[in-house]
């Protein structure tokens, strides 16, 4: 059985939520909790100049190559290859770094790079020059200076425009996203939802009156710009959280069913094998 999947927070004690890490030091130093599955509760940027191996982001496989940049959402569990080769800059915050007010907030939820709309984002590099190169110097050397009344601000603003030129890069190589609208604005406020409730709500209905909209509005919304119902989204991210608990945890499966809102295990066995094919017990033994 595997030890409970473990949640790491930003560290205490450092002046802003915010480093730039080299990234083979910190995994040769670290390897042992990084190849294991675990939480980061702040995002990532990873900078790679030069990669070899096969990362994992909630069950994804993400291919690790040269002068490649790779976005980690907070929260999502990862795991480093053990024999991977990880050279470049890591780059962590955390939501209290970046989200000075609303806007800062709504951009991030919303933003290409950290969305659970789409998969996980990446982008290439040209090697000879890159603009996000500069922004990344910059943002280490204002890392490294001694702090003072306007570091925050300066690396902040950095910070926010390396995202913004990712998103246009990203854009340029071809990535596809949704187009504003106010049915995106809905598909978001949703998901945003049920990342508070999905323990415990299961109620399309619910969800959709608490967005001040219909049912059929909220239908609407999933299915022109996702191909999904509702219901199919929430029962997606049900079992999504029941695999990172089965794998990643040592909680028996009728503890996971309770923490998941289900008062009768069986009601969550058979809610599992009618999504993943197989059993809990069987998805844990053959992971």
């Amino acid at each position: 059985m595997k030890e409970p999947i473990k949640k790491y927070p930003f560290k205490d004690g450092l002046p802003l939520e915010f480093e730039i890490l080299d990234l083979s030091q910190t995994f040769n130093d670290k390897r042992s909790m990084m190849v294991v599955p675990h939480r980061p509760q702040f995002y990532h940027i990873l900078w790679i100049e030069k990669g070899i191996g096969t990362h994992y982001i909630d069950f994804n496989p993400v291919r690790i190559e040269d002068d490649s940049v790779v976005f980690v959402a907070a929260n999502s569990v990862n795991r480093f290859d053990q024999d991977g080769i990880y050279q470049g800059k890591s780059i962590i915050f955390t939501d209290g770094f970046f989200c000075k007010n609303q806007q800062d907030a709504q951009y991030l939820r919303s933003s290409l790079l950290y969305s659970d709309l789409y998969g996980v984002a990446r982008l290439k590099l040209n090697p000879a020059y890159s603009e996000l190169k500069v922004l990344l110097n910059a943002m280490e050397s204002e890392f490294m200076r001694e702090q003072d009344d306007m570091q925050y601000g300066i690396l902040h603003n950095l910070l926010h425009i390396f995202l913004l030129q990712s998103e246009r890069e990203i854009r340029q190589q071809g990535f596809e996203e949704l187009k504003p609208s106010i049915q995106l604005d809905y598909l978001v406020q949703f998901k945003d939802l049920l990342e508070e409730n999905f323990r415990k709500e299961r109620s399309v209905n619910k969800y959709a009156s608490g967005m001040g909209i219909s049912d059929k509005q909220l239908h609407k919304a999933t299915t022109n710009l996702l191909d999904k119902t509702p219901k199919q989204i929430i029962d997606e991210r049900v079992i999504l959280e029941s695999k990172r608990l089965l794998v990643h945890s040592s909680m028996a499966v009728k503890e996971i069913a309770y923490e998941l809102g289900y008062e009768e295990p069986s009601n969550f066995i058979k809610f599992f094998r009618k999504h993943a094919r197989v059993t809990p017990a069987e998805f844990r033994e053959s992971y």
